[in-house]
């Protein structure tokens, strides 16, 4: 378990800025007031990830909030009018900037709580300055600076998750059940919460759904099954007052859509937020997929399950983003030659079966909708990264940016944008040949599993569906770094750089610096922690000397050596088997070979639990972007407003969002 020495915010937490300037300006006025409108939906959403996250975080960012509108940003007459030194005041506008680029007392990535520094007396005594600041603190000081539970999880002595709320901890082979039983009564998962309520021998869950419609008195609905030792109530209205504000600015942003599409996208946002309906959201998700390439792009609902350690119920997101148009075009001709690079790929074999793609993939690549969106202007000069043997710091800093930026874009756009489920959709009727089925590359026999009716990936899979996901897509990415013709698509030719110059940094820094992102070596890996240790497993076990480490416990230093000779007759052989095994096993929804060969390639013992243990002291803290906004003023005019990259920038970007709870009820009176 985690001392409370290490949970402490970071000094000088890194700060940079999200710039869209560039993007922004041309667009036309209609663009700009839908962009805005989109924004504020955004925004109001954030209050409700808040919730997701702890018991106490809304009300950790209104006291924020609060500070900031008793002193109007002046943190020095606040520090000063109450008695408070410098320090303090600056360790309390570390851990606001790091509490709200999280959204949150829980570090996005590794799911681990931090505190703050400065003593819990001088946090009261800022907040004399108001009495709401003083009634704010009395609710949360003690979770606020509790050191247990230290991070999100099953309800625990050591993890919680808002996702399981209230004081009845509810175990995991529960929440299976319940979940089972709610998709046999086609409810879908996302949008949803449990919470488990104890009257005498009698055992009720909650099932809280989130929609602007609320079930004051009765439930919605009531399911009694003999898999359950209790009562299943359907509860609407989870999330209420921040889901009516979300649709009314996606009902303002309607008048200035860009076509019909995206205005029934919005209609099917509303109706599913307003009622709870994910059938609505889907549709959403429907037509979304018909609005291609617009120049405002937005994404909103209950999207990414990473933070559920079940792995189905959704974090709210709400996304706007501006199209940068020179790089999209460089995504549209990989896209377009896509069909060359999947055949590339392990699963494909020396076929002539369905374009050279094998049966194990889609006869049509559909990928996900892409464009470049947006860029980031870093206030800081980057680190050298702290596993990196310094003789090869040079040619890593060299190759970092663009690799990852390859990286990336071949992760989303042929990562996850491949794979065939193989699926039988009723009695007689199967997406693949039943009665000759297809060779199982890993056993060489055909295959004896598939998706049943009503199944889905994330439905066997359940909370390894992410983890496997995104490991699957991170090696489709690296795998295909070496190709020059790829690499020429982007700019980038063998007399400026090399493709073991790319796949380098891919081999090394992002496999290690986040492979221990769970801070608590009790509990399993996050989402991206298991996928990137999982591949740190295969390259060490490549041979050869072709990645290597050395750990030194008395310095507290590791470092990781890749002999770039090697990467093309080495490292990329184990990356090929580990993909193929995992896009295999995903296809044929092969859950039972799957599961207990990817749980003991991923855990952390022996020689990984000590070097975890100079991971986590070595680790630095991610640079989190001050974002901007966006403004109407009384002549119609939209406004864009940047912010310092500082901790006080970081506060002020939220504060003038009006996003408390008393600005936002000022708004709403008549």
């Amino acid at each position: 378990m985690n001392s409370a020495a290490e949970l402490l915010t970071p000094r000088q937490p890194p700060v940079g800025r999200l710039d869209v300037k560039q993007v922004f300006q041309p667009l036309t006025s209609r663009e700009k007031k839908y962009a805005h409108d989109m924004a504020r939906a955004a925004w109001y959403g954030s209050r409700i990830i808040f919730n997701q996250i702890s018991p106490e975080s809304t009300l950790v960012f209104d006291l924020i909030l609060e500070l900031y509108r008793s002193c109007a940003g002046d943190w020095g007459a606040l520090a000063e009018q109450v008695s408070v030194s410098a320090n303090s005041m600056q360790e309390f506008l570390e851990y606001a900037a790091v509490f709200l680029g999280n959204i949150g007392n829980y570090y996005g990535r590794g799911d681990q709580k931090f505190l703050p520094r400065l003593p819990k007396e001088d946090l009261q005594k800022l907040c004399w300055v108001s009495k709401t600041a003083v009634d704010l603190f009395e609710q949360v000081w003690r979770a606020v600076y509790a050191s247990r539970p230290s991070s999100l999880g099953y309800p625990s002595n050591v993890a919680q998750s808002s996702y399981y709320p209230g004081d009845n901890w509810i175990t995991a082979q529960e929440v299976d059940v319940i979940s089972n039983v709610l998709q046999r009564e086609s409810i879908l998962l996302e949008n949803t919460r449990i919470r488990k309520v104890l009257n005498g021998t009698l055992t009720t869950y909650d099932i809280l759904q989130a929609s602007v419609v609320i079930d004051d008195e009765l439930p919605y609905r009531e399911i009694k099954d003999p898999e359950v030792n209790g009562i299943i109530r359907i509860l609407r209205g989870d999330h209420a007052e921040d889901l009516t504000k979300v649709c009314n600015c996606l009902k303002k942003a309607q008048e200035y859509t860009a076509n019909t599409v995206q205005s029934k996208v919005l209609q099917q946002y509303q109706l599913s937020f307003q009622t709870g309906d994910m059938e609505a959201f889907k549709q959403s998700q429907r037509l979304w997929v018909t609005d291609i390439k617009p120049t405002v792009e937005s994404i909103f609902g209950f999207v990414e399950p990473y933070r559920d350690p079940y792995g189905t119920r959704a974090e709210f997101e709400g996304l706007v983003a501006f199209v940068d148009v020179e790089e999209t075009k460089v995504l549209t001709r990989l896209v377009d030659t896509s069909a060359k690079y999947i055949r590339l790929l392990p699963w494909a074999g020396n076929t002539c079966e369905n374009d050279g793609k094998g049966p194990f993939e889609k006869e049509l690549f559909v990928p996900p909708d892409f464009t470049s969106l947006q860029t980031a202007e870093y206030g800081r000069e980057r680190p050298a990264p702290p596993f990196i043997a310094p003789s090869e710091v040079g040619a890593y800093m060299i190759s970092e940016y663009d690799a990852f930026y390859i990286w990336v874009v071949l992760h989303e756009l042929l990562g996850h944008g491949t794979s065939k489920l193989l699926t039988q959709e009723n009695e007689t009727t199967f997406n693949f040949d039943f009665h000759n089925p297809p060779i199982n590359p890993l056993s060489g026999q055909p295959i004896t599993s598939w998706y049943r009716p009503g199944q889905s990936w994330t439905g066997v899979f359940g909370d390894l569906a992410t983890s496997l996901d995104e490991c699957r897509a991170e090696c489709v990415g690296a795998y295909l770094m070496d190709q020059e013709d790829l690499l020429k698509m982007f700019g980038f030719n063998e007399s400026k750089m090399t493709a073991t110059d790319k796949m380098g940094p891919g081999t090394q820094q992002g496999v290690y610096h986040r492979q221990f992102s769970q801070p608590d070596p009790h509990l399993p890996l996050v989402t991206a922690g298991q996928a990137h240790f999982a591949i740190s497993r295969v390259l060490l076990d490549a041979g050869s000397g072709f990645m290597t480490t050395h750990h030194n416990t008395s310095t507290q230093s590791l470092t990781v050596h890749v002999d770039r000779s090697k990467i093309l007759s080495h490292g990329k052989p184990a990356l090929g088997n580990l993909l193929l095994r995992l896009h295999i096993w995903r296809c044929t929804a092969d859950v039972v070979a799957c599961r207990p060969w990817f749980e003991a390639l991923t855990k952390v013992d022996g020689v990984f639990a000590e070097w975890r243990k100079t991971v986590i002291a070595l680790k630095t803290p991610r640079q989190r972007l001050v974002q901007p906004n966006t403004f109407l003023g009384e002549d119609g005019v939209v406004t864009l407003k940047k912010y310092d990259a500082t901790v006080e920038g970081m506060v002020q970007s939220w504060a003038e969002r009006g996003l408390s709870r008393s600005e936002m009820r000022i708004k709403e009176a008549p």
